[in-house]
């Protein structure tokens, strides 16, 4: 999580930077990184109501725009980020990013596609590549416009979402117009197993050697 919140802040895209956790011990580590976090209830179903919570807070609201990077997504680039805030500008409820789809990721159903129409706007998010159509890789950011924020949490979780823990689902069915930034650069590697751990912390090294 500290990873993530020093790569937001090194692209310098945000007026405040939150890290919004329900985990008293992420909190801990957060704030002694430097960086400004919130407890949350444990009860919520995705990161999506995760963030309603923390925008709902009073010194939150004067935000119109609430930007959400996941926390297992150390290594997104300033274009995907930008990108996804753009789709709000462009008039869209909610803006993310994607990528081009890797060839060995077609069939690892933790990397999430999403078909894009010529316009930009998603067709359809899931785990499993959709034949006959690109796929492109899903990047973990959402951009919000706050009405469309306090709608999204506003509703129940879908069958589909619940069923193949995808919260996009759910904006789709309530038929608001999720705005896809295509990005040349990868998202780099998520962290959601030891094993991704792993790979993650090489990868780091890696850019930060580099960057030196």
């Amino acid at each position: 999580m500290v990873r993530v919140a020093e790569r937001v802040r090194a692209h310098g895209i945000a007026d405040r930077l939150v890290v919004a956790t329900d985990s008293p011990e992420i909190e801990a580590v957060v704030r002694d990184a430097g960086f400004e976090a919130i407890l949350t209830s444990h009860h919520h179903s995705s990161g999506t109501d995760r963030v309603y919570e923390a925008a709902s807070r009073a010194e939150f609201t004067g935000f119109d725009e609430v930007l959400n990077v996941q926390g297992d997504s150390p290594f997104l680039p300033l274009t995907a980020l930008a990108g996804a805030l753009r789709q709000l500008r462009m008039g869209h409820d909610i803006g993310t990013a994607a990528a081009p789809l890797e060839l060995s990721a077609v069939d690892d159903p933790s990397q999430v596609k999403v078909v894009i129409d010529p316009a930009g706007r998603a067709l359809a998010f899931s785990r499993s590549a959709v034949p006959g159509v690109a796929n492109w890789h899903h990047l973990g950011v959402y951009a919000y416009a706050r009405p469309a924020l306090e709608r999204l949490a506003g509703a129940a979780p879908t069958p589909g979402e619940l069923v193949h823990g995808l919260e996009q689902l759910r904006a789709m069915a309530l038929r608001l117009s999720i705005g896809v930034a295509p990005v040349d650069e990868p998202g780099g590697p998520a962290v959601d197993t030891e094993a991704d751990l792993r790979r993650a912390e090489v990868h780091w090294n890696h850019v930060h050697e580099v960057i030196r």
